[in-house]
């Protein structure tokens, strides 16, 4: 019965907390992939991701400014020297409060076109913009105190309090990872689109990903769903 007590308890931890906003269609689209043809090439795509921040940053800063109180809107960008990196990009922030965009060597190596680097950075810059990190902070946070207050009340050992106190904070952090994704996705839509590029064609790399579909507790939502998102919103500001 102890642990019966201990789900619904988790369980009104997704229940309890306010419905993201939601983008695209209920049903989740699927696209065929897209040829956007082979990578550039090491060199070109250094050299591409280079005009791309030159022409996104001073956007993604003037939305920043636009949509923000208080909050840094000086962009540091950079490519991550790690070597072994996987494709990815990050927003993360400094210890001053800079936002720091990252994108690994991988990615830059498999960039198809211009059009891409600058949704995907448009879509980190998103992120800060529109305060994810925190908003996820906050719901971690709300999340553990849930699970140690639950294992309290269960009378549990120390031990069984702070195995809680981590999945309600896993938990919280979850719960607007895959709204935020899609935010962001619209978002970047727009910084792109103002920036002068296309990102329809851009978020065209969805499809070479391996596709998250839409996986209880995933942190990411479906591929269809986040191409579907990019199309809508550049349809309303452009009639794509």
């Amino acid at each position: 019965m102890r642990w019966i007590g201990l789900v619904c308890g988790f369980a009104l931890l997704g229940a309890c907390a306010p419905i993201p906003a939601q983008y695209g269609s209920e049903q989740v689209p699927v696209y065929e992939a897209v040829d956007s043809g082979p990578p550039m090439g090491a060199a070109v795509a250094r050299s591409t991701f280079n005009t791309v921040v030159r022409r996104v940053q001073p956007v993604a800063e003037r939305m920043c400014r636009e949509r923000t109180q208080g909050a840094s809107c000086d962009f540091q960008i950079s490519i991550d020297p790690k070597p072994g990196q996987p494709a990815n990009a990050y927003q993360t922030v400094d210890a001053q409060g800079r936002p720091v965009i990252g994108f690994t060597q991988a990615l830059i190596a498999d960039a198809r076109n211009a059009d891409e680097l600058a949704f995907v950075l448009g879509h980190e810059t998103a992120h800060h913009i529109a305060g994810h990190l925190n908003r996820q902070q906050n719901s971690a946070m709300a999340g553990a105190v849930l699970g140690g207050l639950i294992g309290t009340i269960g009378g549990l050992d120390a031990g069984t309090i702070e195995s809680l106190q981590q999945a309600g904070a896993g938990l919280g952090q979850r719960t607007y990872s895959k709204s935020h994704e899609l935010e962001a996705d619209a978002l970047g839509t727009d910084i792109a689109i103002a920036a002068g590029y296309d990102p329809v064609r851009g978020a065209a790399f969805f499809s070479r990903l391996p596709d998250p579909g839409d996986r209880f507790l995933g942190t990411h939502p479906a591929s269809g769903q986040r191409i579907d998102v990019v199309r809508r919103r550049a349809q309303q500001i452009r009639g794509y």
